[in-house]
């Protein structure tokens, strides 16, 4: 079943997928290449299943029939999120249904470029303390996560442990910054892989705390990271908080697959509509169609 085929089944309007990444182009070469490595550190392939060229990502979205996604930016070293911020910026205005999307790190600027990004109307953050490698809980930080929590915009936050692990993911490092800042909306990715239960653990202890469905689920992560069939109906529980997400252009199968994933949980048709639909345009409407 086509992608189209299972939104309009579904009586939507499209989907919405709060996890996409669209960078500058010599980044996004840098990080297809690290997944060309990845037999290494997973000891099976990373195939990039959808190319190179951002224009044919935006294209192949809108064939799908995504209606809102972001740019998922995120910074290695100080001195890069500011510019990676200006970036999004400029692709957001030229790219209708791209939502304002920004990143931060743990530097001393940090606050002057987050309250610039919040002001510009950035719609949802990234923050991937893997790739990163910073601790969420750093005291340049504080000032950032407070002003994003009384904002009221969500932080899609790489904080579990797969698919390598780094100094910092698994659920302490964030749980502190919620104990700090605990209306601070919190979208956990991946559902929090290899993490799922504790993290679904945090979603139930914080009601600012969703999780994002990027890449669980498919037949590739099942191999390595199995979502636990006891924690299935836990989903139920949280349904006003689970987003879609994909990961496009960096996943090694087909868009569809991601979709249909989430409809082989047979969690229900309301399920879906929420987290294909319903869930993220209220993150994003403002820059839907």
């Amino acid at each position: 079943m086509s992608v189209r085929e299972i939104w309009q089944g579904l009586r939507l309007p499209g989907i919405v997928d709060v996890h996409t990444h669209f960078m500058p182009q010599r980044v996004l070469d840098k990080v297809q290449a690290y997944f060309a490595g990845a037999e290494a550190y997973l000891g099976y392939s990373w195939p990039i299943a959808h190319g190179n060229d951002p224009a044919d990502h935006v294209r192949r979205l809108r064939e799908f029939g995504v209606v809102a996604f972001t740019s998922m930016i995120y910074p290695h070293k100080p001195g890069m999120a500011a510019w990676l911020n200006a970036w999004a910026r400029e692709f957001a205005a030229a790219t209708p249904g791209c939502a304002l999307t920004a990143t931060f790190f743990p530097e001393e600027p940090a606050g002057d470029y987050v309250r610039e990004a919040l002001e510009s109307g950035t719609r949802v953050f990234k923050a991937h303390l893997q790739v990163g490698e910073y601790d969420p809980r750093d005291a340049l930080l504080d000032e950032v996560w407070g002003m994003i929590a009384d904002a009221g915009t969500p932080v899609v936050t790489h904080c579990g442990s797969g698919p390598v692990p780094g100094r910092f993911t698994g659920p302490g490092p964030i749980t502190g910054v919620l104990e700090r800042h605990p209306r601070l909306r919190v979208v956990v990715a991946h559902m929090g892989l290899p993490e799922y239960g504790a993290f679904l653990d945090l979603a139930a202890r914080f009601p600012g705390v969703g999780l994002d469905t990027t890449m669980a689920f498919t037949e590739f992560t099942e191999k390595g990271w199995p979502f636990p069939p006891a924690e299935r109906s836990r989903l139920l529980d949280v349904t006003d908080r689970i987003y879609f997400g994909s990961d496009f252009p960096n996943i090694p199968y087909d868009y569809a697959e991601a979709v249909a994933a989430l409809v082989r949980l047979d969690l229900g048709d309301d399920w879906l509509r929420a987290v294909l639909y319903g869930n993220g345009i209220q993150i994003l409407r403002p820059m839907a169609p």
